[in-house]
Parts: C-alpha cells; sequence; structure tokens
C-alpha cells in the first residue's frame, strides 16, 4: 500500500489556516460566502488530520519505550497494552480521513428533480409507481426538505402513469442518486380473486436540479408549441392554450407541461425539468469519458436496470446492486429510517468501490 503524501496533507491544513484567517480579518459579502463554504468543507477534514497525526505521534513514543532497554518492564508492558488498542482507532481515523478526501460530487449538495413513472405491469404498476412517489415525499418531509409537484398523470385506477416533482434542500442528490433505476413489486392485487402475486414495475429517476449557471440554454436552440390541456380521456380541463410542450433541438429531448393555467408558469416549470435532464446527459457523458469502459460494482446508474424488489408476501426489500435485504418493507414505504439505512449502505458501497479504485491509504 502507498502513502498519501505529508504534503498534500500539509496543504489542507495550510490552506484552512488560511481561510480561516481571511473570514476572521473579514471579507466582501461574495468572497464570504464562497469561503465560509470552503472552510466547513475543510473543517471536518483538518480536525482528522489533526487527530491521526496525534495518534501517530501516540504510537512513536509507545514503541520508542518498548524499544528502549532502559524501560521498567511494567511500564514496557502497558505500553504494548495501549499499542495493541491504538492501531485499530488510528486504522479508523484513517479509513475516515480516507472518505473524507474521496472526490466529490459537485452535484451532491443539490436539490434534484424526481421522476416516477409506471412501468410494465398496467393498473398495478401504475399504483406502485404512487406507493413509491409517497415513500420519497414521507423521506422528504422527515428530511425537512420540501417537495413541489411539477406535473402529474393519473391512472384511472390510482397512482400515477407519471409525476414528476422538485425536491429542494441541502444534499438531496447526495442522499436519493442511487435510487434511479427499475423497481420492482410482487404482491397481490386488490382485484386478484385468486390470490395470485403479481409482478409489476415503475421508474425512477433522480437528477441534480440544475441552476442556469451549470446549463446555458439558447433560445435558437429551443422549439416552443402551445397547445390547450386536456384531461384525462381527452376532456378539455382549460379553454386557452396554456399548455407547453418545449422541445431542445440539439438533443432532442422534449418537456410537456399543462399542470398550470399559465402558459408563464408551464413554460417556467417546463424549463426547469429541461434543465435538469440537460444536465444530466451532460454528467452522464463526462463520467462515461472518466470511466471508459469501467462500471463500477453500484450500477452504471443505466435506468434500464432492475435495482430493487419490493416482496409484499414476505415483507422484503432487496436492492440487487449490493446484496441488501431488510424485511422492513412497510417502514421502507412509509420513508422511515429504514429506508435511511438503505440508503447509507448505498452510499458505504460506492465509498468502499471509491477506495478501492484509489487503493492509496493516509500516512501523515
Amino acid at each position: 500500500m502507498t502513502t498519501v503524501p505529508a504534503e498534500k496533507l500539509d496543504k489542507l491544513v495550510a490552506r484552512w489556516q488560511t481561510v480561516q484567517g481571511t473570514l476572521a480579518a473579514g471579507a466582501d459579502q461574495e468572497s464570504y460566502v464562497r469561503l465560509s463554504r470552503e472552510f466547513a468543507e475543510l473543517d471536518p477534514i483538518v480536525a482528522t488530520i489533526t487527530a491521526l497525526r496525534r495518534a501517530l505521534r501516540e504510537r512513536e513514543d509507545l514503541k520508542q519505550l518498548i524499544d528502549d532497554p532502559a524501560s521498567d518492564a511494567d511500564m514496557a508492558t502497558l505500553a504494548e497494552q495501549e499499542l495493541g488498542t491504538l492501531d485499530p482507532r488510528i486504522d479508523d481515523i484513517e479509513q475516515q480521513l480516507k472518505v473524507q478526501l474521496l472526490p466529490k460530487d459537485a452535484a451532491d449538495d443539490k436539490s434534484a428533480i424526481l421522476e416516477v413513472r409506471a412501468g410494465t405491469g398496467g393498473d398495478e404498476a401504475a399504483l406502485f409507481a404512487g406507493d413509491l412517489f409517497r415513500m420519497y415525499q414521507r423521506y422528504a418531509e422527515r428530511q425537512g426538505w420540501k417537495v413541489n409537484v411539477l406535473s402529474a398523470s393519473e391512472s384511472a385506477t390510482g397512482g400515477y402513469k407519471e409525476i414528476i416533482a422538485n425536491i429542494t434542500g441541502k444534499g438531496v442528490f447526495a442522499r436519493l442518486k442511487f435510487e434511479s433505476g427499475v423497481h420492482r413489486v410482487q404482491r397481490v392485487p386488490e382485484t386478484e380473486a385468486q390470490g395470485r402475486i403479481h409482478t409489476s414495475a415503475a421508474t425512477v429517476a433522480v437528477l441534480p436540479e440544475a441552476e442556469e449557471v451549470d446549463i446555458k440554454i439558447d433560445d435558437k436552440d429551443l422549439r416552443i408549441d402551445v397547445f390547450r390541456a386536456s384531461g384525462p380521456g381527452g376532456q378539455s380541463v382549460n379553454t386557452t392554450d396554456s399548455a407547453v410542450r418545449i422541445t431542445h433541438l440539439p438533443s432532442g429531448l422534449v418537456v410537456s407541461q399543462q399542470d398550470e393555467k399559465s402558459q408563464h408558469k408551464n413554460k417556467a416549470k417546463g424549463m426547469k425539468v429541461l434543465r435538469a435532464r440537460l444536465y444530466d446527459l451532460e454528467r452522464a457523458k463526462l463520467d462515461a469519458e472518466r470511466a471508459q469502459d469501467r462500471r463500477s460494482q453500484i450500477g452504471s446508474g443505466d435506468r434500464s436496470e432492475r435495482i430493487r424488489t419490493y416482496n409484499f408476501p414476505q415483507g422484503r426489500v432487496t436492492d440487487h446492486r449490493i446484496g441488501f435485504t431488510t424485511h422492513q418493507l412497510y417502514l421502507v414505504l412509509e420513508g422511515e429510517p429504514a429506508l435511511d439505512e438503505l440508503i447509507n449502505a448505498l452510499i458505504t458501497e460506492h465509498q468502499t468501490n471509491q477506495l478501492s479504485a484509489m487503493q492509496e491509504p493516509v500516512h501523515g
């Protein structure tokens, strides 16, 4: 195992000191916000570096005491015992620091656009899509995030053919980004007289919300069509042409929005979704270039992947990417801490894979 140079850690500590000094001396508002964010990122890393170096010095002192022929025998024995407990602690601190030094996903702190669509399985798939959306809605509420439905297409029997929502809050994308993929449900529909288990599916896409600074969209690249909004079964719900269809010509992406009575509001909502999808496309392109043909164990993010199964007869949820199973299905669907446990397992696995790719232990 190679070692991360002490110089790298020294630079982080030096930068932390510089930022701290600049903030204490006073800075203009724009610099203050930027430096405060940087300080908040560096502070826990520097605390871990300090703890690691203190522990390493302590280990060196204990080894010198043990190796010194003039040392008292009882003191040397005590030092060996302390060393036995110190080594695992150093390993833990190193692991913590390695995770802190992993490359950060620039989108992790962003809010997100959540898209849930019914897949194979007809009415049962639409009901399941509704269950999934409510799961994320409850989870968001428990996290203190806000959920704003941008558009929804309800099915005749309840549930959703498609629902798109904006979830705003700090770190939304970091917590939800591994939810993208095909979710499968196995259960007995209420309409099933024979008690047979049906399998249906819904797809989930979680996109980082993109600001205008993230994605520049040229007006000449857009074709905007307006039309009359219609409700279920084609019935007219509006007497004006307020519905909006936005086509991004270079990519071919199309977003339709008709939930609002105002054409202006529909366009604004549609642009928010379009911007997020374009940003996601750009991120996927960059990821593919960086990773080339290598796929991480956590999955490629390909939304054709079946990532999770919700088995109602057994009360079980299994995430196929990491082999994680919990028998708290109803608590997961309620957005309870059982869902957090699943999300944490995915994040930990992702970090483990990143560390394996780096194969770089830390010593200061």
